[in-house]
């Protein structure tokens, strides 16, 4: 079940949106256009193409902190799949507020869409198999919560969400502490004891040292083929979890989950994922 961010976490996110496209002045066009009165006005999200959606509360939220007169009525959950001409939600209000708020709301739900939309593909291609699709720290700054969020609003899981909730030794923490062996012992020596280590193995050699050494909770297995991560997985012998990454595509997913990995994880979910449609049309 997915559940939904609190507000207390989105309101800075949409509230500095806000702030920064009225920057000094305000939204001159619609000062200009629309005049002082409490115009009325109706309008409807509707998507374009087909998809699955997420961020509707960012979009609510844009038009909240506006002008609290304006209503916003979804018309289906986060997670929900689309069809192009499908209403997403309604807003209705004073129509200098609905105007003002419009492009942030579309930006965070378009974005958030897109990746809920691209996690789903990939979700739906791997579903015969035992391997679940995960997201990775490749995010924009200030957003990962959001961009993890829409991730799992599209059938994928979440990987750690910074440095402090889980050690993940890479190849670079290996070059420096002196290899797989050294490092795992580090770790496990500092870890606490509700702190998962996972180790990241270029190689099957690397992979035999970290399960001889011990202490290791999740292998990472990088930019392994199909026919290395099958010879992993039965080296692993369900003794640890394992997770697949390293420039794997939708063309090339379902070999690589058909290879009996736990997780896929993929950084180009929320780090190039391209927006879905959405348009806000106005109604009478």
């Amino acid at each position: 079940m997915l559940h939904p961010l609190p507000d207390i976490m989105l309101e800075p996110l949409v509230r500095a949106g806000l702030l920064e496209d009225l920057g000094r002045a305000g939204d001159l066009t619609t000062d200009a256009v629309i005049g002082e009165g409490d115009t009325i006005v109706r309008a409807a999200f509707v998507a374009r193409q087909q998809g699955v959606i997420a961020g509707l509360d960012m979009a609510r939220l844009s038009f909240a902190l506006m002008d609290r007169r304006i209503t916003f009525t979804p018309k289906l959950r986060d997670g929900g799949r689309v069809a192009p001409g499908d209403v997403l939600a309604t807003v209705e209000g004073p129509a200098r507020g609905i105007l003002s708020g419009e492009r942030v709301g579309l930006n965070f739900l378009s974005h958030l869409s897109g990746i809920a939309t691209a996690t789903a593909a990939v979700v739906d291609l791997v579903r015969p198999y035992r391997a679940r699709i995960t997201c990775t720290r490749k995010t924009m700054p200030g957003l990962r919560a959001i961009q993890k969020y829409a991730v799992r609003a599209g059938g994928g899981s979440n990987h750690r969400f910074g440095l402090d909730d889980a050690i993940l030794i890479k190849d670079n923490h290996l070059a420096f502490a002196g290899g797989v062996r050294p490092a795992v012992e580090r770790a496990r020596a500092a870890a606490g004891h509700l702190v998962r280590i996972e180790l990241e193995v270029d190689t099957l050699d690397q992979l035999r040292e970290g399960l001889e050494t011990g202490g290791v909770d999740v292998f990472l297995l990088d930019n392994m083929p199909p026919d290395t991560l099958r010879e992993a997985v039965k080296l692993v012998d369900g003794r640890a979890i394992t997770e697949a990454s390293g420039g794997i595509t939708p063309d090339t997913v379902t070999a690589v989950a058909k290879a009996g990995v736990d997780l896929i994880s993929l950084g180009w979910l929320t780090h190039t994922v391209r927006v879905m449609d959405i348009g806000l049309d106005y109604q009478p």
